[in-house]
């Protein structure tokens, strides 16, 4: 299945390495006719947004616990840049978790250093963006993160992704390595990620799935990625999609919403 959405992997200058897990240069075509797909995603983007008619917007995109289908809208293109686990609260003000399935202004958000940040990226062209973040933000992150805090987050995110080939553990494991009880692992994830342990699992190993779909068959990857059985992959892959693994895979996707439509699942 082919999303109507072109995306290209930007490098991510020296300084923002640690603060910023990814780069991306997004774009939509307002002639695509069929549905493009916002796959689960763990992550909260800061997105610099430069619509048809020329206007520049600052967003942040919350984590999306479960994916969404949209068609239509005017063309636009975007640099989203991926935040670090851990990163969210000192630079926005708020805990991850509120910010799951929202997409506000970036100006909207109380932090003062996100306040500060969208005066200085109003008006920049995207690529102007990504330089003036790697000037101002390290030092301004420095200031305010709790740095132990987002190692152990980081550390968890760590031990419970698929990918790299390896199977991640339970969760019960995961804190035991980290020495911290289930609890402070589940308060650790709302606050740096957004979403619990368990549910970035999920949406790590079906993002994994994905990857690999076209290459090798469904069991083999229900066992690499620490399924129980290709029943259990499709009962969590339809979960997050919405559809099988084969519906999706062939384009027949559940009814696509307006563009724009943002809303927590």
């Amino acid at each position: 299945m082919t999303n109507a959405v072109s995306l290209q992997v930007l490098p991510t200058p020296e300084p923002l390495r640690g603060w910023i897990a990814g780069i991306g240069s997004v774009s939509v075509d307002a002639e695509q006719t069929a549905p493009y797909v916002h796959l689960p995603d763990a992550a909260t983007k800061v997105v610099v947004r430069t619509g048809e008619d020329g206007r520049r917007s600052a967003l942040v995109v919350g984590p999306r616990a479960r994916a969404s289908y949209h068609l239509g809208g005017r063309f636009v293109s975007c640099v989203e840049v991926r935040l670090a686990p851990g990163t969210v609260r000192p630079l926005l003000g708020v805990p991850a978790a509120d910010l799951v399935g929202r997409a506000p202004r970036l100006d909207e958000l109380p932090g003062p250093v996100a306040r500060r940040l969208a005066d200085e990226l109003r008006g920049l062209e995207p690529g102007e963006a990504v330089a003036r973040l790697a000037e101002v933000l390290p030092e301004r992150l420095r200031t305010a993160a709790d740095r132990s805090r987002a190692e152990l987050v980081r550390a968890g995110v760590a031990a419970l992704s698929s990918r790299g080939g390896r199977v991640p553990g339970p969760v019960t494991e995961v804190a035991r390595q980290l020495a911290v009880s289930e609890r402070q692992l589940r308060n650790l994830f709302a606050d740096g990620v957004g979403l619990s342990p368990k549910h970035y699992a999920r949406i790590d190993r079906v993002r994994t799935v994905l990857d690999q779909a076209a290459t090798r068959p469904w069991a083999d990857l229900a066992a690499a990625t620490g399924y129980y059985d290709q029943a259990h992959l499709t009962s969590d892959f339809r979960t997050l999609m919405g559809v099988p693994p084969r519906s999706y895979i062939t384009g027949r996707l559940p009814d696509a919403l307006p563009c724009g439509r943002v809303g927590r699942p």
